[in-house]
């Protein structure tokens, strides 16, 4: 039999297959405690069920408060529960204990809305206790939505709970109690993700100011919010540690003034998403800042004016692996393709567009970037065709590509005939060295090439001849995506 420690390494893999593990729970004693830990280990994971078994955790104290009160909630068992559930948790998330623990509520008496509304406070206090007593260190908070007056941090054992929290989702709204002694507690956050709202806690900026290792830090941005200006100076103090920095704005006119980002000179990556392009102001205050550390950029959507763009990878253009320019069709022009063949010559990987007349420029990009592994070209509309691109990456891509990646905009059906996908990869075949290939297609999935049998046969058989070793289908630009892959077909 395979030792726990063993068996802990393999479970690990079926983190998300809840089905697997709870068979795992079945098999025998050891199989189940490994087992059970990974189960419990999320919160999101919950549901009301899960807080029965919660509630057979509570001390005595907590049960004779929920009797007062008149809260009866039958539990799995009479006896003292297996295991010590609530031990196990390592990610809270606030708005999903909450939710289950109303609908636990909703299905075990009925209750008028005020009832609920007390008995929900008094039961999810409870459970924050116990939360807070029983694990000795939680990594990861999503903290958006919360019963009011809940201050859990605060709370016995919130100290020991919280001291090596790794991780913290929220919003900017937070109650500043909670986050003055979240700063008071945690100063080892590697990770913050911020939503921003219309209304900013106080909390925030102590909170930010007093990190000592910020890795990564994203901010979302979806309504005019003038108070985020006021977050930059706590933004500032991070600039030796912060590696990774995400901006997001959404639709409208929301502005977060990039000109702070300057002062992160050891940032390896870069993410900015912006629907509107007037949000990149500021920008042109990078232009005469090396970034030695910068391996990957990521800008979708809108992105700035040619010209200042050219510029930036003019200077940091050299040492970046990963560059990722999203829907440019109707904003570029040939030059910044030029110049990402000029100035981004040692990278992996390369996300971009080009117009039907540009397909040079693309052959340019080629022999430019030698070291390319993996290359997405946006298709469709007034950008190249997919036998386009499909003819020049087999043709003038160099020895190290191993990836590509067809992405059609606009919801663009799919004009590839079969004859040009299968002259494509007899092409592949007879290249030197002979490597498999990883083929991404991504576009609306009653769209896409796979629509079409004659292709779908094609791709099948050039997988079972190991041509290709991976093959993907998405409608969503995201690695966490809903994937159709062809052994559905």
């Amino acid at each position: 039999m395979l030792p726990a420690d063993c068996l802990n390494e393999i479970f690990e893999y079926l983190e998300k297959d809840m089905i697997t593990l709870y068979s795992c729970l079945l098999i025998n004693r050891i199989w189940c405690q490994v087992s059970v830990r990974i189960l419990w280990r999320n919160s999101w994971n919950y549901n009301a069920c899960t807080y029965n078994t919660l509630i057979a955790c509570l001390p005595n104290e907590s049960k004779d408060i929920l009797n007062g009160k008149g809260i009866i909630i039958p539990t799995p068992t009479s006896g003292p529960p297996m295991f010590n559930y609530a031990s196990f948790c390592k990610i809270i998330s606030t708005d999903m204990i909450d939710n289950s623990i109303e609908q636990l509520l909703k299905e075990q008496q009925s209750i008028t809305s005020q009832n609920l509304d007390d008995n929900l406070y008094i039961v999810a206090q409870e459970i924050y206790k116990l939360f807070m007593i029983r694990i000795s260190s939680l990594k990861k908070i999503n903290f958006y939505w919360h019963i009011p007056n809940i201050i859990f941090t605060s709370y016995p054992g919130a100290k020991d709970c919280l001291k090596d929290l790794l991780e913290l989702h929220c919003n900017s709204n937070i109650y500043s109690e909670i986050l003055y002694q979240l700063s008071q507690i945690c100063n080892n956050i590697q990770s913050i993700i911020i939503e921003f709202e219309e209304i900013i806690s106080n909390g925030l900026k102590e909170l930010i100011s007093v990190q000592q290792n910020l890795k990564y830090l994203s901010i979302s941005q979806s309504y005019d919010c003038e108070g985020m200006k006021d977050i930059i100076p706590s933004l500032n103090k991070l600039s030796n540690t912060l590696i990774k920095l995400n901006l997001y704005g959404g639709y409208g006119i929301h502005y977060i003034p990039l000109s702070f980002i300057a002062n992160f000179t050891n940032l390896q990556e870069i993410k900015l998403s912006f629907n509107n392009i007037n949000t990149f102001e500021g920008f042109e205050k990078l232009l005469f800042v090396t970034f030695p550390q910068l391996k990957i950029l990521k800008i979708q959507f809108s992105f700035p004016r040619c010209e200042i763009l050219i510029r930036f990878l003019e200077i940091n253009g050299k040492n970046l692996k990963e560059l990722y320019l999203g829907d440019m069709s109707g904003e570029s022009d040939d030059s910044l393709n030029l110049a990402i063949a000029k100035f981004c010559t040692n990278l992996r990987k390369l996300s971009v567009g080009f117009k039907n007349d540009e397909i040079e420029t693309l052959k340019i990009i080629f022999k430019g970037c030698q070291y390319l592994e993996s290359i997405k070209i946006l298709c469709g509309g007034e950008l190249l065709s997919e036998k386009e691109a499909l003819e020049t990456f087999v043709k003038y891509s160099s020895e190290n590509i191993c990836e590509l990646i067809l992405c059609n905009l606009y919801e663009i059906k799919s004009v590839l005939l079969p004859e040009e996908l299968e002259s494509f990869f007899v092409s592949w075949t007879k290249r030197v060295p002979q490597k498999s290939l990883s083929f991404i297609i991504i576009n609306d999935i009653v769209n896409s090439l796979f629509t079409n049998y004659e292709n779908m046969k094609i791709i099948e058989n050039y997988i079972k001849l190991g041509v290709i070793n991976k093959f993907r289908v998405s409608d969503d630009d995201d690695d966490d995506c809903d994937d159709y892959l062809i052994k559905n077909y």
